[in-house]
């Protein structure tokens, strides 16, 4: 893996590139320049609001991928987990396993959470669109699991 510099979450910035493990092989940021890519962050594999937030970017998928664009799920979970997820679940995309937590880092998404009346740092469900040229288009933050995929397609839609 190999480390990427925290970068300021502002819309129109270049989002540094990165290799990380993940579901299929190594992901590399800057080999999917020229077309749209859509990373969603989520908490944990095999978790309710997780689940129906995967279910509804797989059922979009089509959608998404008409549109040019690749969508990728990242969560701190082990690649294992990831496997088993998306083998479950018949994930058509992959998923990051950022267990160093360099891209949560790098997109600012580990928040203290309540979790049974305890704070906890967990990765606060957020999902980001960079366009072909590798810059950031747009994020949604502390978003629902419920409805994040439709709104991101109508984004992808409008580049």
């Amino acid at each position: 893996m190999t480390e990427a510099k925290p970068a300021p979450s502002a819309l129109g910035l270049l989002v540094p590139d990165f290799t990380v493990p993940a579901t299929g092989g190594e992901f590399v940021l800057s080999a999917h320049r020229g077309k749209p890519l859509v990373l969603y962050f989520y908490p944990k594999d095999n978790t309710p609001g997780c689940t129906a937030q995967a279910q509804q970017f797989r059922d979009l998928h089509t959608e998404f991928v008409k549109a040019g664009c690749v969508v990728i799920g990242v969560s701190r979970d082990a690649l294992k987990s990831h496997e088993s997820f998306k083998a479950k679940l018949g994930l058509p995309f992959e998923l990051i396993s950022d267990i160093e937590g360099v891209l949560c880092r790098m997109f600012d998404v580990v928040k203290n959470k309540m979790l049974y009346g305890k704070k906890v740092l967990g990765i606060e469900r957020s999902t980001f669109l960079i366009d072909a040229d590798g810059l950031l288009r747009q994020e949604w933050r502390s978003t629902r699991a419920d409805g994040n995929a439709a709104a991101v397609l109508e984004a992808v839609r409008k580049l």
